[in-house]
């Protein structure tokens, strides 16, 4: 049985697609059967897998709007080994045209249910924003992934995203919580990280990753080249954080 997580933050630049390309690739590394959804129209997961975004004849769109199954959408990541539903600008007119549809916020539920034994893990990359695209992910998902950096701002977003997973949880999705905060960017230089960080700590506990992701460059160049951070460059901080990170994801799916 595939566990499906979202990986979701209401705010923008936080990291959640390097997040997800890079948990993608390090779970496959590790021996997972991986895919990765790409619920984003900006299809920044998609480039960052190394398939070309531009070229794609089948999307996520396709999948959502019920044009194309999933065998017909996915494709393989050739850089990171794992299976992709990409996508590319044609996903911004699902959110118009979902709307007019039965059972609009469980469309990617339904899809994913059939090939629920191709996987072990399903990521999701939703956009910064509670659309019906990430409602879509949301209702999808078993929990949620909270990549998050130690700022003053994002503690403020954090209780606006908690509280979003309530009412979709309550309304929409009885199994839906949430897994962990993942923190990345992160410089232990700033005091302020640091005093956001122990916050974190104190407030969310075991809800909090041990693994941290620290400001990196090398994960930063890896998308220009189509390829994800633990595959462009192993020996990087950033690397081995997130492979520090998918060992600790397979721990914690045991205990779900």
């Amino acid at each position: 049985m595939a566990r499906i997580f979202c990986v979701a933050n209401q705010k923008g630049g936080v990291g959640k697609t390097t997040t997800c390309v890079n948990l993608a690739a390090a779970l496959h590394q590790a021996g997972q059967r991986t895919l990765l959804v790409d619920l984003d129209p900006q299809g920044n997961a998609t480039m960052g897998s190394g398939v070309d975004k531009r070229a794609l004849q089948q999307s996520v769109y396709h999948l959502l709007v019920g044009l194309a199954g999933l065998e017909q959408v996915r494709v393989n990541s050739p850089t990171g080994g794992y299976d992709i539903l990409p996508a590319n600008r044609d996903l911004a007119g699902a959110e118009i045209e979902l709307v007019s549809l039965d059972k609009r916020e469980k469309r990617l539920r339904e899809a994913l249910h059939a090939f629920d034994a191709d996987y072990d893990f399903v990521l999701v990359d939703c956009p910064p924003s509670l659309s019906l695209l990430t409602l879509n992910g949301l209702c999808a998902a078993h929990g949620v992934i909270i990549p998050m950096q130690c700022e003053y701002y994002a503690l403020e977003g954090l209780s606006d995203l908690v509280n979003s997973i309530k009412k979709v949880h309550a309304n929409l999705n009885r199994d839906l919580k949430i897994i962990g905060l993942l923190r990345v960017m992160f410089d232990p230089r700033v005091t302020l990280q640091q005093q956001v960080s122990a916050q974190l700590e104190s407030h969310f506990g075991d809800k909090v990753f041990r693994a941290v992701v620290p400001r990196n460059v090398r994960l930063a160049e890896a998308p220009s080249h189509g390829m994800p951070g633990v595959v462009f460059d192993k020996a990087a901080k950033g690397a081995q954080a997130y492979t520090a990170f998918a060992e600790e994801m397979i721990e914690r799916i045991k205990t779900l």
